[in-house]
C-alpha cells in the first residue's frame, strides 16, 4: 500500500501509528504518515467483508454456516445449517476485540442454532422455522454490540434427518390423521343421535301440545253446552242431563268387549226419566 491510495465507496481502512490504532479512514482519496502510519491488514479473514486484505466493507454480509449435527428435545438427531447476515458497524471494534471476525460470526450462529433446535422437538423445528430464525437473531443481539456489529436476520436453510426418522415421522402422520379419522366418525355419530333426540322431543311436544288443545276445545265445548242446557232447563236438571251422557259414554266402553260384565247403575233409570221429562 502507498502513501497515497483511494478507498473504495462504504468501505474503510484502520490506519496505526507505532503499531497502535490511530485513526479510521472513510471512502475516497486518503494518505499515510511514511515510517510512521501504517495499514492494519486483516488477511485472515479470507476477502469476507474485505478487499485485498485492508479495506474493510461495511455493507451488508452474508455467511452461510456449515451443516452442524443438532439433537432435538425428543433425541432426534437432525443437521442443520443457516445463513446469518450481518453489517459492520464499528470497524476498530470488529478488528481489535474480536479474532476473526467473519469466522466466529459462524460459529456463534451454529452454537445458537443448536441451543435453540434442542430446546424443541422435531415437529416444531419443522412447524414453527421463523419463529426459531427470530429467536437465534435475538440470542445472536447480545453479543452484536461487543463486536461492532448489527445481525439484521438470520435464516435456516436446511434441516436434514435420517431414513429411519423419515420412516417413524410417517407412521405417526398416519397414526394421527386415522386418529383424526376415528374423531370425526364419533362426532358425526353423536350429531346424528343428537339431532335425532331432538327431532323425537320436538314430535312428543307436537304430540302433547295437540292433546292439550284437544282437551282444552272438549273441555271448552262441554262448558258452553252446560251453559246452553242451563238456560234452557234448570241448573238442577242439567246436571243430570250431563250425568246421564257421562253413562251412556261409559256403557259404549264398557260394552265394546263382549266379555265384560255390565252393572246398571241404580239411577240409571231415573235419570232416564228425567231425560226423557226434558225432551217433553
Amino acid at each position: 500500500m502507498g502513501i497515497i491510495y483511494t478507498v473504495p465507496q462504504n468501505h474503510v481502512i484502520l490506519v496505526k501509528r507505532f503499531g497502535k490504532h490511530s485513526r479510521v479512514q472513510k471512502d475516497g482519496l486518503r494518505f499515510r504518515l511514511p515510517f510512521i502510519e501504517s495499514i492494519k491488514y486483516v488477511r485472515n479473514w479470507n476477502n469476507v467483508a474485505s478487499k485485498k486484505g485492508c479495506f474493510i466493507e461495511l455493507s451488508e454480509q452474508q455467511t452461510d454456516t456449515p451443516p452442524r449435527q443438532c439433537q432435538t428435545l425428543d433425541n432426534v438427531t437432525i443437521d442443520a445449517n443457516a445463513s446469518v447476515y450481518w453489517k459492520i458497524l464499528d470497524p476498530v471494534k470488529a478488528v481489535y476485540d474480536i479474532d476473526i471476525l467473519p469466522k466466529s460470526i459462524a460459529d456463534v450462529a451454529l452454537n445458537a442454532l443448536r441451543a435453540n433446535i434442542g430446546a424443541i422437538k422435531l415437529d416444531q423445528v419443522l412447524s414453527e422455522r421463523q419463529n426459531l430464525n427470530e429467536k437465534i437473531s435475538a440470542q445472536l443481539m447480545e453479543v452484536a454490540s461487543k463486536w461492532g456489529v448489527i445481525f439484521t436476520r438470520v435464516e435456516i436453510q436446511e434441516i436434514n434427518y435420517s431414513n429411519e426418522t423419515a420412516e417413524a415421522m410417517m407412521q405417526e402422520m398416519a397414526a394421527e390423521r386415522k386418529k383424526r379419522a376415528l374423531i370425526a366418525e364419533a362426532e358425526g355419530r353423536a350429531q346424528a343421535q343428537l339431532t335425532q333426540a331432538k327431532s323425537e322431543a320436538e314430535s312428543n311436544y307436537i304430540k302433547a301440545k295437540s292433546q292439550v288443545d284437544v282437551l282444552n276445545l272438549m273441555a271448552n265445548a262441554e262448558s258452553n253446552y252446560l251453559s246452553r242446557l242451563k238456560e234452557e232447563i234448570s241448573a238442577e236438571n242439567a246436571s243430570h242431563v250431563i250425568m246421564f251422557q257421562k253413562y251412556i259414554d261409559g256403557m259404549k266402553t264398557i260394552t265394546s268387549n263382549p266379555s265384560n260384565k255390565v252393572f246398571l247403575p241404580t239411577t240409571f233409570k231415573g235419570a232416564f226419566e228425567i231425560a226423557a221429562q226434558n225432551g217433553n
